[in-house]
């Protein structure tokens, strides 16, 4: 089934959006505001009239048109219910506009039965937040070349709900590490080290709630785990009044293809937690650790992403910044002469530090 749902202000007929501001469903035109509950009925009354529809009332063919084998695969046309525009889309996206008239869509059939996500985190800040993080991001880094602030331009910038999965789970982690102390002390003739060897062991049971995993496989996994942590407590009920405005994605990498990276991040989570509590140590090397995971559990949910494009010099840029918390990311071009300066600077340092110790010591 294939049908498209676009939410219009009930004043002046203009298409609402979620505004990350006011938290509410808000209109461009008229600046009517509307809490989102009231819209929830509305939304179970739209999916109800939508399950009822014909298969193919709300997606068109154009036999009369061929092209290479496979060109189409995964793709939609779909009908804009405000100007009769074709909106094309694929298989993974579930909220987006219409390219002639601009107004949001939500794609309802990506959000069925056990595509519905769980749970929400709607936008906490706008385009404009994340243009202003941006500038902030790139500002008073030595290392980054001059011109590409002056040069550097942002192409695009788009709002997305991002799919994750949060996995909960037990763990019991036990480790051992090789540990030294040393003492120093001299006497009239001699220097005299004595180094102290000691195995530690440490283990401990922990539960994880909610480690995120990625679900897109068009979101690069490292970007969007740079942007965390997310503030779990303010997530809500899905509705899909709140990708209004925005867009949004259906995972296609689903919570078993993802099982394998949330039990790494577990791992590698509950050995940090291990090895944080070994201290007073001049040394700590692992030895052995065994992490045993038990009990996990998935809930699907989406999270709000801002991606920035830019170009400079031919190369695209992407910046990632968390819709909730602002947090900013992305690689950033390295200028290779202050780098070079920044090295020997750094050597010249740590040279005259080595001389002062020496000169201490004798």
């Amino acid at each position: 089934m294939s049908d498209i749902n676009e939410y219009k202000c009930p004043s002046c007929g203009g298409a609402i959006e979620f505004d990350s501001h006011s938290q509410k469903m808000k209109c461009p035109y008229c600046d009517t505001e509307f809490d989102l509950e009231t819209l929830k009925k509305y939304d179970e009354q739209l999916s109800k009239e939508a399950e009822q529809k014909d298969d193919i009332s709300d997606w068109q063919t154009d036999p009369g048109k061929q092209g290479q084998e496979g060109e189409t695969d995964g793709m939609n046309v779909y009908t804009c219910k405000s100007c009769g525009g074709e909106i094309v889309s694929d298989e993974n996206t579930g909220a987006t506009s219409c390219p002639y008239c601009g107004n949001p869509v939500i794609l309802t059939e990506r959000f069925r039965g056990a595509l519905r996500p769980d749970m929400v985190i709607p936008f906490k800040l706008d385009k404009k937040a994340a243009k202003e993080a941006y500038y902030k991001h790139i500002k008073g880094r030595p290392l980054l070349p001059k011109v590409f602030r002056r040069e550097n331009h942002i192409d695009e910038i788009k709002g997305i709900y991002v799919p994750f999965w949060l996995f909960d789970a037990d763990v019991a982690a036990d480790a051992r590490y090789k540990a030294t102390k040393v003492r120093t002390w001299s006497d009239s003739d001699y220097d005299y080290t004595e180094t102290s060897y000691y195995s530690v062991d440490r283990s401990g049971n922990m539960s994880f709630v909610s480690v995120p995993v990625d679900g897109s496989s068009r979101m690069p996994d490292d970007l969007m785990e740079s942007i965390e942590p997310y503030k779990v407590a303010d997530a809500v009920e899905f509705q899909t009044a709140y990708l209004s405005g925005y867009l949004a994605d259906k995972y296609d990498v689903d919570a078993q293809q993802s099982t394998d990276r949330a039990r790494e991040r577990m791992k590698e989570s509950a050995q940090d937690v291990l090895r944080d509590t070994v201290k007073g140590y001049a040394s700590v090397i692992p030895e052995n650790t065994n992490v045993r995971i038990s009990g996990g559990d998935a809930k699907y949910a989406l999270y709000p992403v801002w991606i920035l494009n830019t170009t400079w010099r031919g190369k695209k840029y992407i910046f990632a910044m968390n819709g909730q918390t602002g947090r900013m990311t992305g690689d950033l071009p390295v200028d290779n002469g202050a780098y070079t300066r920044w090295l020997l600077g750094l050597t010249a340092v740590f040279s005259i530090a080595a001389y002062l110790v020496a000169l201490l010591i004798h």
